[in-house]
């Protein structure tokens, strides 16, 4: 028994038990519908129609199995429509750490659903070692993190490079300069991320290679918090310059740069090895990939 075979009986039952009219609507020829549903009266063991001529009138164990066709064959349909289009309509899960979850997945995902409509994008933002579980776990298709992940379970793609930048209030002390020696960085109250964040992992590589360390007045788990801790004047926050360029541009905060210290690193888009990337997953990561073209990063280093 086939859905063939359920589809020919509801012909059948809905043309009033006219085999003929029903071969029609089929395109079938009425000995071969003729067979089907005998086939299916065999298979069951039952009489689904009385015979009369041409025309069958349909019997109790008939109307009984044209509730479960009806059931069944809408379900059908249901599971080919779904499977069929799954490479562009199904669910995608993605993953970002928090300076680019609250910086650049918002854009990502409104450009996304408007070539996808019929997609859902479930997001996750949470720090870059979370995420990687995730993304193992198959919980994520993909994740967006700062800087590259060098396991061998995973594929690591760069798609944009970046930047920190140190910004603090403007101040008489800073005015018309934009370079500061190694001794005045290092005798600033520092504002920065948490211990394990791909931005503190940055910054704290950055001086390390430098020789030395320093110890923040203020860790936070949010950018939004220490941006506006040093507007306040309470110290020098080390930020990713895409996220700080509208402050810089309304003079709420300015920039300075260190010497000799480079703060570039690169975001990349994580999945497992052996991952099966759906149309609408690669169409994503392209998506982010193009990102970098439409803003690209302005550079500002006193290394250059």
């Amino acid at each position: 028994m086939t859905i063939r075979h359920l589809r020919i009986f509801m012909a059948v039952c809905e043309h009033g038990g006219n085999v003929t009219k029903a071969a029609a609507s089929l395109h079938m020829s009425q000995p071969a519908v003729s067979l089907a549903i005998r086939e299916l009266e065999t298979y069951y063991g039952v009489q689904l129609f009385e015979r009369n001529g041409r025309h069958l009138k349909i019997a109790e164990a008939g109307r009984r199995l044209a509730v479960y066709a009806v059931s069944i064959t809408g379900t059908f349909d249901d599971m080919e429509e779904t499977m069929r289009s799954w490479e562009t309509s199904g669910p995608l899960h993605v993953g970002a750490s928090i300076t680019i979850g609250s910086q650049f997945l918002p854009s990502y995902v409104s450009a996304f659903s408007a070539r996808y409509p019929d997609s859902q994008v479930k997001a996750m933002v949470a720090p870059g070692a979370l995420l990687e579980e995730k993304v193992l776990m198959n919980e994520l298709d993909f994740a967006l993190v700062e800087g590259a992940v060098h396991d061998s379970a995973f594929v690591s793609k760069r798609y944009m490079q970046d930047r920190l930048a140190m910004v603090l209030r403007p101040s008489a002390r800073h005015l018309n300069r934009s370079v500061i020696t190694l001794e005045e960085f290092r005798a600033m109250p520092f504002l920065l991320r948490e211990k394990g964040s791909g931005t503190r992992e940055v910054f704290d590589n950055a001086v390390e290679k430098a020789g030395f360390s320093v110890e923040p007045v203020w860790e936070a788990y949010s950018t939004t918090a220490l941006l506006k801790a040093a507007e306040q004047g309470l110290g020098a926050a080390v930020l990713p310059y895409r996220m700080v360029v509208p402050a810089l541009q309304s003079g709420r905060v300015i920039e300075l740069v260190p010497e000799e210290l480079d703060f570039t690193r690169s975001f990349h888009i994580i999945y497992q090895k052996h991952k099966h990337l759906t149309a609408a997953a690669r169409d994503f990561i392209q998506l982010c990939i193009d990102y970098e073209m439409d803003y690209p990063l302005i550079h500002h280093s006193a290394l250059e």
